[in-house]
């Protein structure tokens, strides 16, 4: 397949709001691929390369060729260039990328430039997500978008379920299952804006679960072998040595747990979220793997597909009030051993697999029950099964006076959806907040001269793929936050002004706000009240940012 034609499809997905237009156009393109350019043009039409990383930074984007008069790229020869390109290293290697770089886009027309500097980037906002891909690759295929979807979910990769469906249609999607090793996207939870809410559209009866502010962990043993992955996929196993050791002291042979690690005081308090954050990313927690969790490994089988990670759904056994004891299992670590830094406890709420055997279609009420014997309490999130709204609003109130972010409501009934954010679990928070993207940031005065400190935010916008400004903030930083950001967002920097710093969209921060007001200052035609700062969410993408939709939701329309 011509580069050219695959540019044209990503340039028409962009222009173009949609949905089934856009996967029209996706299904087309799919249809087109040769069976060796399935791989690396699904790749491209998610806006990424198949290469996770290729040592071409933003600056290496700045300074490009003339673009070629005519067309002569293929697929193919892009994925090689680029496969080259990523394959260096070692001496010389830094001048060799620079070469073959330019010899690539001196190849490319003025539209495939464009289509190569957004892949490189991470920056193609085309509005083809992977929802709608999935859909185009069912389309393209003539297989249901069921499969596919479940393929997906458990796969982790649509790279991977994308060539399976279009050469090897439904057969070859059915050859994907869960695998211990292999990480599988998280099942979420809706929001509402109270128990009462979230009670009723679950009903009775209900199962409360604590809602920890710390880390989604999903974690995978078979015999000794343990890996720890993200929310988003990532393996942090070398980090969170006492998860290992808490879940290698288990009495079973293979498993797959979901659940939360979190920062406790000497009390059983959460800790802040930052420390929580920063342990599980400390590097010096790898040196802890050998000298406290001897032979600690990754599973066996699988690797991670793209990255994910904390706090969104917890469960457990016991009073919700209480939550989670401070004991961990035999053979976890402490603060003191963990390099320094505070210990993660691990607290499971979910059981997708044991010894042998898939859960992800049982019913909550059996994956519990099986989770309840085959981990001991002090390692399970609180829970408590309510059958009104009273039960349910006092088991509210007990989990935020632990110190908790508050609680999910979950269906009993309801099989393990990965990947689905559905009806069967809903959170409550005590307030509103928003996971939103910085667009640009400020410069301080007074006191905060030197730093930057305005945040400008913006909520996702799935028609473009771009982001809607709807405010900015300086309130809730800390000096320590102010520091942190000042070195992040002059690393994401595209323009430096003397008053503003234009940034990548990439960084996520929880922003907490008291309302959301009509305005005319800003595109969306909506602003948050009052918006402050909570914490950074570096376990997300600003592909996982909510969207302008849920903030005009919030406004009611």
């Amino acid at each position: 397949m011509r580069f050219i034609d695959l540019a044209a499809t990503s340039a028409a997905v962009k222009a173009i709001s949609g949905r089934r237009a856009k996967i029209d156009l996706l299904a087309g393109a799919l249809r087109d691929l040769a069976p060796d350019e399935v791989l690396a043009g699904s790749a491209y039409l998610a806006g990424e390369l198949r290469q996770r990383q290729t040592g071409v930074g933003y600056a290496s984007l700045r300074d490009l060729p003339p673009p070629a008069a005519e067309p002569t790229l293929t697929v193919a020869a892009v994925d090689a260039a680029i496969a080259e390109i990523a394959g260096l290293a070692g001496p010389g290697s830094q001048g060799r990328r620079r070469d073959l770089l330019g010899a690539l886009f001196t190849a490319a027309t003025a539209d495939e430039q464009r289509l190569l500097v957004g892949l490189f980037s991470g920056e193609l906002r085309q509005g083809a997500q992977a929802g709608l891909l999935a859909d185009a690759v069912a389309r393209a295929a003539g297989v249901p978008v069921a499969v596919v979807r479940r393929a997906l979910l458990l796969a982790g990769d649509l790279k991977a379920v994308a060539v399976a469906a279009l050469t090897g249609g439904e057969a070859a999607l059915a050859g994907f299952a869960l695998r211990v090793g292999r990480p599988l996207t998280p099942m979420l939870a809706q929001s509402a804006p109270s128990v009462d809410e979230a009670f009723g559209t679950v009903g009775a009866p209900a199962v409360v679960d604590v809602k920890l502010d710390g880390i989604r962990i999903q974690v995978h043993r078979s015999g000794t072998d343990v890996a720890v992955f993200t929310r988003s996929l990532d393996e942090i196993t070398p980090r969170v040595p006492e998860v290992v050791a808490a879940v290698r002291a288990l009495p079973v042979r293979e498993v797959v747990l979901d659940g939360e690690a979190i920062a406790l005081d000497a009390t059983g308090r959460p800790r802040p979220f930052q420390e929580t954050s920063s342990r599980a990313a400390t590097r010096g927690a790898r040196r802890a793997v050998t000298a406290q969790v001897k032979g600690a490994g990754r599973a066996k089988s699988g690797s991670p597909g793209a990255p994910a990670t904390a706090g969104d759904e917890p469960a457990g056994s016991g009073p919700v009030g209480a939550g989670p004891t401070i004991a961990v299992a035999a053979g976890a670590t402490t603060a003191a051993s963990t390099g320094g830094g505070v210990a993660l406890t691990p607290y499971f709420f979910d059981l997708l697999h044991l010894d042998g055997t898939d859960l992800l279609d049982a019913p909550g009420r059996d994956r519990w029950a099986a989770l309840a014997d085959a981990v001991a309490a002090p390692l399970l999130v609180g829970r408590t099964t309510v059958d009104s709204v009273e039960a349910a609003a006092a088991a509210f109130t007990a989990a935020l006076d632990a110190g908790h972010e508050g609680v999910v409501v979950k269906a009993p009934d309801a099989p393990y959806e990965a990947g689905r954010r559905g009806a069967a679990w809903i959170k409550v928070k005590p307030r509103h907040t928003l996971d939103l993207v910085v667009l640009a940031v400020e410069w301080g005065s007074g006191r905060r001269q030197g730093w930057l400190s305005n945040l400008h935010l913006g909520a996702r916008d799935p028609a473009t793929g771009g982001f809607v400004m709807l405010g900015k903030t300086f309130k809730g930083l800390t000096d320590e936050l102010l520091r942190w950001q000042t070195e992040r967002f002059l690393g994401l920097a595209v323009e430096r002004g003397d008053w503003v710093v234009t940034v990548r969209p990439e960084q996520v921060v929880e922003i907490a706000f008291d309302g959301v007001q009509r305005s005319t200052r800003y595109p969306g035609g909506v602003a948050l009240r009052f918006a402050r700062v909570v914490r950074y969410r570096d376990d997300k993408t600003a592909a996982q940012a909510d969207t302008i939709d849920a903030v005009r939701a919030i406004h009611g329309g």
